[in-house]
């Protein structure tokens, strides 16, 4: 089974993810959050956190997301 394993090149696309305009919210305010938290010593974490939010939305339209009045909407099961 280890024969078949190929392991991921730099740079390779791996996974994409579909994400609902709260769970971006979500996801966008996570990530913000871990970025503060690393200290200046971890570079290299702190660019890769940035290269990650670099594909989301601008943060102006992500904070036009009410959050609560998505989640509202995933819960009653609307588009």
């Amino acid at each position: 089974m280890a024969e078949d394993f190929e392991p991921i090149q730099p740079g390779e696309v791996v996974f994409r993810l579909d994400l609902t305009a709260a769970q971006l919210k979500l996801t966008h305010t996570a990530l913000k959050a871990l970025l503060d938290d690393y200290g200046h010593d971890e570079q290299d974490v702190i660019e890769l956190i940035r290269t990650v939010l670099d594909k989301l939305p601008d943060e102006h339209s992500i904070r036009a997301i009410d959050l609560r009045h998505e989640a509202m909407r995933e819960t009653r099961g609307e588009p």
